[in-house]
């Protein structure tokens, strides 16, 4: 298969951009549950006044059903945390839990307004696995990582076959050692989160994505948040690293045209 080079990534396991998406293309549906940068929100600045647009059509989610063919359902919204996804979204936008919503695959792209909210949206902090009630979601306890993992338990109630990939943020350039530090307490926490679910991926952009630094923001931002081009680049990304985990593990999506069938092919594994 023809590869495009993407020089930020000749240091990692990805190496390449897949152009077509490769191997991702064998979902023809993906959920995409994250905040503005998961939903193409553009920056506007007019007389000193910011505005926030959530640009749907322009996030790295549709970047993706586009060059792959497949279907990919925005869950996301500005500023959306784990918590506010219980409380608001699945009330008041778009449910994920209904049979027209249902996706084979679900990418979540969540922590940053996490964090910036941890005192105030979570009692329990960011948490620990102790938060988590195994038997029934409901009553995991209100931490980042108790709703973090509530989010998958739903999912995996909803779709028990459904392949999941977290999503960790990135190194940024500067960055404040305070959010270094929550950013690699999230990545560790997503590291030990593979291990307790099937089928559950981590997208490492911490270690595998390039530097969020002056050179790659004024290419790819614009203001606070990305441009055209960076949710472009980011769906690129997104689509090589799970083609990438399709290639390397390809029993475990051996039966994707069955998830959400009431068939499957019991002489493999599923």
């Amino acid at each position: 298969m023809k590869t495009i080079t993407c020089r930020h990534l000749l240091t990692n396991h990805i190496k390449k951009f897949v152009p077509d998406g490769g191997y991702t293309s064998i979902f023809r549906t993906i959920g995409v549950i994250g905040d503005s940068l998961s939903s193409g929100e553009h920056e506007s600045l007019k007389d000193g006044k910011k505005g926030f647009h959530d640009y749907f059509e322009y996030s790295w989610g549709q970047y993706i059903a586009r060059k792959c063919g497949l279907t990919t359902i925005n869950f996301s919204k500005g500023g959306l945390t784990c918590k506010e996804f219980f409380e608001y979204y699945i009330k008041e936008r778009k449910n994920p839990f209904i049979d027209e919503n249902r996706c084979q695959a679900y990418i979540i792209a969540l922590g940053v307004n996490d964090m910036n909210h941890l005192k105030e949206y979570y009692p329990g902090g960011f948490g620990s696995f102790d938060d988590v009630d195994w038997d029934n979601s409901d009553n995991n306890k209100m931490s980042y990582v108790g709703q973090y993992v509530r989010i998958i338990q739903r999912l995996k109630e909803f779709e028990p076959k459904c392949r999941i990939f977290v999503m960790s943020l990135p190194k940024e350039s500067p960055l404040r050692k305070e959010e270094a530090k929550q950013r690699k307490e999230i990545l560790k926490f997503l590291k030990e989160l593979t291990t307790k679910f099937p089928y559950l991926y981590l997208l490492d952009l911490w270690d595998y994505a390039p530097i969020y630094d002056k050179r790659f923001k004024r290419l790819h931002f614009c203001g606070g948040h990305m441009n055209a081009r960076g949710y472009k680049f980011t769906g690129d990304l997104v689509a090589t690293y799970i083609d990438y985990y399709i290639r390397k593990y390809p029993d475990d999506f051996n039966q994707v045209a069955f998830i959400g069938k009431e068939v499957h092919n019991e002489s493999v594994k599923w």
